[in-house]
């Protein structure tokens, strides 16, 4: 009678192992994942910056009403491209961080189930 419980405790204690450290893993892809976002924000940032000032410089040096009209549309057509493109990309990153960190929960679950 001590064997089959010697081997149940056993089985949990394993199981409460792997759980662990697929939470651990999980976790680092995670983190992983939000660093990636993190420089790509900073990057995005930046470049937004750069290219404000320089619609601004041009802005200043234009000639006329109807000049300073184009460059503005111009810089607003920029702006909203940038934009979308930038947040489809992070939305892709999200997704690909959120898979990634269910990865190692959805192993550990299957090597239990199996």
């Amino acid at each position: 009678m001590s064997e089959p419980f010697e081997k149940l405790s056993a089985d949990f204690q394993q199981m409460g192992k792997e759980g662990i450290e697929a939470a651990i893993r999980s976790y680092g892809e995670v983190n992983k994942g939000l660093q990636g976002i993190a420089v790509k924000v900073a990057a995005y940032s930046k470049k937004s910056f750069e290219d404000a000032t320089r619609a601004f410089e041009e802005l200043m040096g234009a000639k006329s009403v109807e000049q300073a009209i184009a460059i503005q549309s111009q810089y607003a057509k920029k702006v909203y491209d940038t934009y979308i493109t930038e947040v489809s990309k992070l939305g892709e990153m999200y997704v690909g961080m959120a898979r990634d960190a269910y990865r190692p929960i959805e192993q550990a679950t299957m090597r239990k189930v199996a």
